[in-house]
């Protein structure tokens, strides 16, 4: 009586622990998920600003100086390898700091699309902070409830902000 008793006990721990595993791992799925999500909207909200950048220093209202400055600035950050991308985003936010960007209609396109830009880095790496907290807890790390996924990373730039 007592034997089943115990193995009852164990049996009901080890379901409840493979319960707390399988909700985990679905769980950091859901966060790699996102954190994928909220990079893709990055990168558009990058490739916007780019764009909306090369379209201000093209349309003849800035002096040629800051119009060259803006559209190699803008050029290198589309360009840009995964590797050089925070610094050369970075740039961009420096060169339009730089600049009088502040010309009517742009400034009002220009600071949204700047605002944008930072909603969503801040977002992004709010999704990557959350998902690296649960993937340093030891059962995780223990039984590899993340699978092969990488550790993502946070992205740093001069947006501003």
């Amino acid at each position: 009586m007592q034997a089943s008793w115990v193995l009852a006990v164990i049996g009901g721990l080890l379901l409840l622990l493979g319960a707390y595993m399988s909700w985990t791992a679905g769980r950091l799925d859901r966060l790699h998920h996102r954190v994928a999500t909220a990079r893709a909207s990055l990168e558009t909200e990058l490739a916007r600003r780019s764009a909306l950048v090369a379209e201000l220093a093209s349309s003849g209202v800035l002096d040629p100086a800051s119009s060259l400055l803006l559209l190699d600035a803008a050029h290198r950050a589309r360009t840009a390898g995964p590797e050089d991308r925070e610094q050369c985003e970075s740039a961009l936010s420096r060169a339009i700091a730089a600049t009088g960007t502040d010309v009517e209609p742009w400034a009002v396109e220009l600071g949204v699309a700047m605002r944008r830009v930072q909603m969503a880095r801040r977002f992004h790496n709010d999704i990557v902070v959350s998902t690296r907290h649960l993937r340093t807890r030891r059962l995780v790390s223990w039984f590899r409830l993340a699978g092969h996924a990488p550790l993502p990373c946070t992205i740093e730039l001069e947006d501003g902000s």
